[in-house]
């Protein structure tokens, strides 16, 4: 039956992955906004629903390193594995305003998350702590996005009047929301499921958590990413991981802190910090270097993908 409702769990998410990425485009033609917009706010902070939970459960528990695995993980993922499969499918065309705006602040945040968690450096004595302080500062670097957000919603695209939309206004909308909760009911269903095959399999409970919760939870991503590389919908596709990550650790990760307090940082390390930072600079490099992020380019960020899996579970 786990396998049943596996296939069950990838069916749902792969029609509705499709759903949204239609609704999402359908909005932003009829309302005459950038494309960009709506995969920044709403496709990005609904896929990322099951993050949140997961990360404001674990801080209430005390056990904020999960939230902190669970955010490095996903931002990883989100560029190395689901931006390196979606662009070695179909090489993703990025706009200069990406290159220019979106890009940078999503390399700003991450390095201000890279240089918080590094409090050792700075200070030999002290234990990598992120605390109330850490989080203020991540929600004040959201400020900026949103700030930016604001400043995106008043552009308007002429050129958008001359193509047919698929849904009106309102249908979109319902779509969206519908589409969003059927995405995080099935990546639900999809890591339930799997965590229990793999303990019936006897495999440990690290590469699980791993496997199971970080690559799981980034399903929603993976499926919104690769549909939209596949219709040639690219603002969408790489909106969708821009938005994630800053919604990832500045809310979050932000929030929770901001609400629970200190988490004391004893597992990981400069490695773990260097493949978040690492991830964001080299989706900035290989976007600038010709607005395409090609197969080769594709086939190195699988490659880190690769490499920070092996020495994470080994």
């Amino acid at each position: 039956m786990e396998i049943i409702y596996l296939l069950i769990g990838f069916a749902i998410i792969i029609f509705f992955s499709n759903v949204l990425v239609d609704a999402a485009s359908s909005l932003a033609l009829k309302l005459k906004i950038p494309k960009m917009l709506i995969a920044l706010t709403i496709v990005a902070f609904g896929t990322c629903a099951p993050e949140l939970a997961i990360s404001f459960q674990s801080v209430a528990s005390q056990n904020g390193e999960m939230a902190f695995a669970n955010v490095i993980g996903s931002c990883i993922v989100n560029v190395f594995l689901i931006i390196g499969l979606a662009s070695f499918i179909k090489p993703i065309k990025v706009r200069h305003m990406t290159i220019k705006k979106e890009l940078p602040i999503l390399l700003i945040v991450t390095t201000g998350f890279a240089i918080l968690m590094l409090d050792s450096i700075f200070n030999p004595l002290t234990a990598n702590t992120f605390s109330r302080a850490d989080g203020v500062i991540l929600l004040l670097l959201f400020s900026l996005f949103v700030l930016y957000l604001v400043q995106m919603l008043f552009k308007r695209n002429s050129q958008q009047e001359e193509v047919k939309s698929k849904y009106s206004p309102f249908l979109a909308i319902i779509l969206l929301i519908v589409s969003i909760g059927f995405i995080t009911f099935s990546s639900d269903l999809i890591v339930e499921n799997a965590e229990i095959i793999a303990h019936n399999f006897g495999i440990s409970e690290k590469i699980i958590t791993m496997f199971a919760i970080v690559i799981g939870t980034s399903l929603p991503e993976l499926f919104m990413t690769i549909t939209s590389a596949t219709k040639g919908e690219f603002d969408i596709a790489i909106g969708n991981i821009i938005g994630t990550n800053i919604f990832n650790i500045c809310i979050v990760l932000g929030l929770p802190i901001i609400f629970y307090g200190d988490i004391v940082l004893t597992g990981f390390n400069f490695l773990d910090i260097l493949a978040v930072f690492l991830s964001s600079f080299l989706l900035f490099l290989f976007a600038r270097s010709e607005r395409t992020i090609n197969k080769k380019e594709a086939l190195i960020m699988l490659f880190c993908f690769v490499l920070y899996y092996i020495y994470i579970c080994f």
